[in-house]
């Protein structure tokens, strides 16, 4: 028996959910509908709706697979977001979702959503492959035809054919400027495919910036078999996370919002420095506990965090290497967020897998950790904690040690046989090389990054 609206009254009483009619309109269209999403930003459209405001309902649309549809589809779109810490868990029900469609089965019907009157604003997580970057930056088109680009520009079209509000268009991935980025991406889009649509996205839509975190483990069988066992029902779609979780949004709407920031959310005028923290500090700590955790046997970020070796490094590229080059913003304690980053990877319920973490690096590392090297390489400052990471993530996309899930996984590959040890870093992160970034490594770090790959290859 499955978690539905007919369901619900089955529940264990210390189980909420929701109190409102969710019959009410659609006016947020979400790209991605992801374990993060569905624990991070629909838990805070789910809190303004208990509230009692209305009109924030969600619609996700699904661009890769169908298993999000099939889990939520059937559930009337409800799940279970569960908190666990070492106090237990806390389990609700979330029912902000109307239900998931999916692109190349229900264009028409996405289209129609992003084109309602109702509809205020377009949001995504669809991982920093989705917006569909080349190399250096700039949209692949061939790619950018198989994501959510097109989708966009019909509905768009017939906004402004109906003569409605821009959109805002909101991206909460972990891009560095991500609104700057998107805007950037779908200016090239229009301008080659619909002058028409270029204006009236220029003119009334907004890309607004915004910074997500929350530590989301992708849910297992184990998971949902136990947590069948406390609720009497099968909940296909529940997630798993910490208590802790922070969205910080800048504020640069088109049109109506929800009060996001009533049900904890930060609005500011600028994101730059709360995004550039987690990019530098959480995620480029992640990233140095997933390949250097992997290489040392480990399997969850709270082994690796445990591992007296891995804390160091850590905590060396939080504090020393990462936090020197960022901008702290009015009240914004870095010491005091790395301090609260260790306890919150320490966290023993979560089993975050440091094979989740790894996916993905070549869309990662440059913003994660080379921003950092290149701005330490004008000052004359060593960053030994990341070139340790880098060197381990070398060896990860090597393909020899374990699966690598990465879009360029076959060119890393290909670069490593052409290039060998000895010329890999310059192959991957020179001038010119395979990730496009600002440092240039110099001999310094070639024979750092060299002496790690003799040690552990």
């Amino acid at each position: 028996m499955r978690l539905s609206r007919e369901t619900l009254d089955r529940l264990p009483e210390a189980v909420a959910r929701p109190n409102y009619e969710r019959d009410q309109p659609i006016g947020i269209v979400h790209f991605g509908l992801g374990a993060f999403t569905r624990a991070h930003q629909t838990w805070y459209t789910d809190r303004c709706l208990h509230n009692g405001e209305r009109g924030w309902m969600v619609s996700g649309v699904s661009l890769r697979s169908a298993s999000v549809a099939h889990q939520l589809n059937p559930q009337d779109g409800l799940y279970t977001l569960v908190e666990r810490s070492a106090h237990g868990e806390k389990r609700q029900v979330i029912g902000a979702v109307r239900d998931v469609l999916v692109a190349g089965a229900d264009d028409d019907a996405i289209a129609a959503r992003i084109a309602s009157p109702d509809c205020h604003i377009v949001s995504f997580t669809v991982t920093e492959k989705g917006y569909c970057r080349a190399s250096d930056g700039t949209l692949d088109r061939d790619l950018a035809r198989q994501g959510f680009y097109p989708l966009l520009e019909k509905a768009l079209a017939a906004r402004q054919a109906a003569d409605l509000p821009g959109l805002t268009l909101l991206s909460c991935d972990n891009l560095s400027g991500n609104g700057t980025v998107l805007r950037a991406l779908l200016d090239q889009w229009f301008a080659q495919r619909d002058p028409g649509v270029a204006g009236y996205f220029a003119d009334r839509c907004t890309t607004p910036s915004s910074m997500v975190d929350r530590i989301v483990p992708a849910t297992t069988g184990a998971d949902l078999d136990a947590l069948e066992q406390t609720l009497g029902v099968r909940d296909e779609g529940a997630v798993f996370t910490e208590a802790f979780s922070q969205w910080v949004i800048e504020d640069r709407f088109a049109d109506a919002r929800p009060g996001w920031d009533i049900q904890g959310a930060t609005i500011v005028a600028d994101v730059e420095p709360y995004e550039t923290a987690k990019l530098r500090m959480l995620n480029g700590a992640h990233s140095l506990l997933a390949y250097a955790g992997l290489d040392r046997g480990h399997e969850f970020v709270h082994q690796a965090i445990a591992d007296p070796v891995l804390l160091d490094l850590v905590r060396a590229l939080m504090r020393d290497e990462a936090a020197p080059t960022i901008r702290a913003g009015e009240g914004q304690d870095l010491d005091a967020y790395a301090d609260s980053l260790i306890a919150r990877f320490a966290n023993p319920t979560l089993n975050h897998r440091l094979d989740q973490i790894a996916m993905d690096g070549s869309q990662k590392v440059a913003q994660r950790w080379l921003d950092t090297l290149a701005i330490r390489q004008q000052r004359g400052a060593a960053s030994p904690a990341i070139l340790t990471g880098l060197a381990h993530w070398l060896l990860h996309v090597r393909g020899d040690r374990r699966r690598v899930d990465d879009p360029m996984g076959q060119a890393l590959q290909a670069l490593w046989q052409q290039a060998g040890k000895d010329g890999v870093v310059d192959a991957m992160c020179g001038p010119g090389g395979l990730i496009a970034s600002r440092w240039t490594p110099d001999q310094s770090a070639r024979d750092f990054i060299g002496a790690r790959l003799n040690t552990n290859s």
